[in-house]
């Protein structure tokens, strides 16, 4: 009698640990997404909150950076609560959404700066956590 072993045999400590890191993402995309929302809302709702910088190559008016930083908060909590009931489509469009926050805080670097720095750190993390564990590992 031939028993068929799997390929991959996983742990218990290798599952917990991709469900924990999944779990985090969620937990971060979903915290920094509403960071960005509330962020959004505050350049569009007052310009005088963040530094004026002449002469930058990426200038636009703070209220565009307001309507950019708050639709893609809103795409970040959407893709966040994907996480959190463990769609597939979430896990590729983190990567994808948290990529472009860490590009659109690098653009408006020089209006809030030290807010900025830290939402890149803690999507390089979100991307870090969404790409370490492997693809076909289920929680």
């Amino acid at each position: 009698m031939a028993t068929t072993t799997p390929k991959h045999h996983r742990s218990e400590g290798a599952l917990a640990a991709a469900s924990g890191l999944t779990a985090f993402a969620c937990v971060m995309l979903i915290m920094c997404g509403i960071l960005d929302v509330f962020r959004g809302i505050m350049a569009i709702a007052n310009d005088d909150v963040f530094v004026s910088t002449r002469n930058y190559v990426f200038q636009f008016n703070l209220t565009s950076w307001g309507w950019i930083h708050l639709a893609l908060g809103v795409i970040a909590v959407g893709v966040g609560i994907g996480l959190a009931r463990t769609a597939t489509w979430a896990r590729v469009m983190g990567i994808a959404i948290a990529s472009l926050l860490i590009i659109a805080n690098f653009l408006s670097l020089p209006y809030y700066p030290f807010w900025s720095l830290t939402l890149i750190a803690l999507y390089g993390f979100v991307i870090w956590a969404l790409c370490v564990v492997e693809r076909d590992t289920t929680y």
